[in-house]
């Protein structure tokens, strides 16, 4: 049976962040933009000390545990393990991805919640960060929920550490933040959604620019006039002017306007692809049928 909708109100606030792997306490790459119901454009939330780290995103979360707010992260939420039966095959016996999310916390000592090191100690092994690990191809493993049923695939996977594509760090440094908020906000699709407070999804920035029609390879908005012109696809007002046109901004802007529309979507909360196995070992990326 596939998982329940929730009421197309059950979530008035919508929050999507562009999140960063990098190493360090705070981090330039991360962007956090929040919308409410209606068709005013998300804003930027601004954290004390002006720059974000992960540890203040998660108590900004925390925080905000009982809100009826719907939060998407731009993360790979697990590893791929249907296709081979492991999330790091020779390594770990993890079955779902919550103990997953405990070992690679347990692993790692970087700062700010960072998960580097725990790629860097595995290079060769799991994770591709160059030349000198072997055959790229070799690392290319991929979620049920990033392969198309005609077996195209999304450009990168957790195991890919290099390029300006790379998900790994980001991934697995969000890992960490998932354990600590297991069992005190409800993290889709490895719980349902709850009647009432916060839940968390993955989400794939690039699904919202190709929903407002923007194409691969062109996705980004650098202009106060393309990020309205976005927003107005779907069906939010023009932005309060931003002090600066990044990707990591203008992309957290798109994707919450996205999110406050695809919520009340039931089939985005029940993909005809995700199995209950599935669901619990790898996630699913929410917009993805």
């Amino acid at each position: 049976m596939p998982p329940s909708a929730p009421a197309p109100d059950r979530f008035t606030r919508f929050v999507a962040i562009d999140w960063s792997g990098a190493k360090g306490a705070r981090h330039r790459g991360i962007a956090v933009a929040e919308c409410g119901a209606g068709d005013a454009a998300p804003v930027l939330v601004e954290p004390a000390g002006r720059i974000w780290s992960r540890s203040a995103v998660l108590d900004w979360l925390l925080a905000r545990a009982d809100a009826p707010l719907l939060v998407g992260f731009d993360f790979s939420f697990s590893a791929p393990f249907v296709a081979r039966g492991a999330h790091l095959p020779g390594e770990t016996d993890t079955a779902d991805a919550r103990a997953l999310w405990h070992y690679v916390d347990t692993h790692s000592d970087d700062a700010d919640l960072g998960a580097a090191s725990f790629l860097v100690a595995r290079r060769g092994r799991h994770f591709y960060l160059g030349a000198a690990d072997g055959a790229k191809r070799d690392f290319l493993h991929w979620r049920v929920c990033e392969t198309g049923a005609d077996q195209s695939t999304k450009p990168s996977t957790v195991y890919d550490a290099i390029g300006a594509a790379q998900v790994a760090k980001a991934s697995f440094a969000g890992m960490r933040l998932l354990h600590r908020l297991n069992e005190r906000i409800a993290i889709w699709p490895f719980d349902p959604v709850p009647a009432t407070g916060a839940t968390v999804v993955e989400i794939y920035t690039a699904i919202a620019a190709r929903a407002v029609g923007l194409r691969k390879g062109i996705s980004k908005l650098r202009t106060a006039e393309a990020l309205d012109a976005a927003l107005a696809a779907l069906g939010a007002r023009p932005h309060l002017p931003l002090a600066r046109y990044d990707d990591h901004a203008t992309d957290a802007i798109l994707a919450a306007a996205w999110l406050r529309r695809s919520a009340g979507n039931a089939d985005l909360w029940r993909p005809a692809r995700m199995t209950p196995p599935i669901a619990q070992s790898e996630g699913w990326t929410f917009g993805v049928l």
